[in-house]
């Protein structure tokens, strides 16, 4: 029932922020336009970067799994990467992709369980600190650039906020793995199981730095390569914004829409560029909110081969099919498991 009802609100927003961006006529009038002069050449390199971004990610996740000693073939590899992107993208919650890709690697290394675990959750956490990284020097750099509106001001303060907030929470959870505290928490700690992993994955990706280097070099090619796919979008449209400056607002067009609260980011991502690129860069409204809906477009186009790659791909020592549910419980008493182990 809870994530009936998170999925229930997750559409609501995207439905109400979207009527709230499109249903102005003057807005669409400029998006009208806008695709009328379009220069749609760029559209194929935003598709050509944003499968870059896909190769970036693939290959951090290569090679966190060989951090934990599972080697598995580059079309298995490819595979389940591919039908993790499809799942973040085409379910509510973004966090789909995690459970089915975790899944099926249990299957493909029964004997590595704990370890194929730690490389989804890892894949996800070096993400976040190149993320993290990336926000934080293009911010300090451009803050007064970026907040020389209210609205923008806003946006800003609310992901100096998320930012804050993220800081804190991995230097808690490294504070936590480093005196090993997470295994002696009560067992009815909110998240004990997670911090554990958490702490597992801290351990093992600490000791072998060099692959954990690798994989954060890899996904900061990722989040500059999905920058550049928006910014290939926003020359479709003929939008005049120095690339500098569209780096300097997408860092807070990633956090924002990286929020659960709608559905892939949808809403909020048109009206946070919307707001930003308007205010900052002289971007019309509607033009600025469909260079948001267009790269979604993008990114949908190029995660949408993962869902052919599930239809036929076939995990070793797995039934076909499974319900995502029976995947989610599957999953979860694997992470219960090891929490009791710890």
């Amino acid at each position: 029932m809870k994530k009936t009802l998170v999925s229930i609100v997750q559409v609501a927003v995207t439905v109400g922020v979207l009527y709230l961006v499109f249903h102005d006529p003057h807005k669409r009038a400029q998006m009208g336009a806008a695709l009328r002069m379009a220069d749609y050449r760029w559209i194929a390199a935003a598709i050509l970067l944003y499968l870059l971004v896909e190769v970036a990610a693939a290959a951090r996740w290569h090679v966190l799994l060989q951090v934990q000693g599972i080697r598995l073939s580059v079309p298995r590899v490819t595979g389940l990467f591919f039908i993790g992107m499809f799942f973040n993208q085409f379910l509510p919650g973004g966090t789909g992709g995690d459970i089915v890709k975790s899944y099926y690697l249990l299957k493909e290394t029964p004997e590595r369980k704990a370890g194929a675990l730690l490389a989804v959750l890892f894949d996800r956490l070096v993400g976040l600190v190149a993320l993290v990284a990336i926000t934080a020097t293009l911010i300090l750099f451009r803050y007064h650039w970026l907040a020389q509106t209210t609205l923008t001001r806003r946006y800003l303060w609310f992901v100096l906020a998320v930012l804050a907030v993220c800081i804190a929470a991995l230097a808690t959870t490294f504070l936590i793995s480093g005196l090993n505290l997470a295994s002696r928490l009560p067992r009815e700690f909110p998240a004990r199981e997670r911090l554990i992993e958490v702490s597992a994955a801290y351990h093992l990706y600490a000791r072998h730095w060099q692959g954990s280097l690798i994989a954060f070099a890899l996904s900061l090619v990722a989040h500059i390569a999905t920058f550049f796919t928006f910014l290939f979008v926003a020359y479709t449209l003929r939008a005049n914004v120095r690339l500098l400056d569209f780096f300097a607002v997408m860092p807070v067009e990633r956090t924002i829409s990286a929020i659960p609260i709608s559905f892939a980011g949808e809403g909020p991502r048109e009206h946070v560029l919307q707001v930003m690129l308007n205010g900052l860069c002289g971007v019309a409204p509607g033009v600025a909110a469909l260079i948001g809906t267009m790269s979604f477009v993008v990114i949908l186009l190029c995660s949408a081969p993962g869902g052919l790659v599930y239809l036929f791909y076939k995990p070793s020592g797995a039934p076909a099919p499974v319900k995502l549910r029976d995947m989610k419980q599957e999953v979860a008493t694997l992470e219960h498991e090891i929490g009791e182990a710890k």
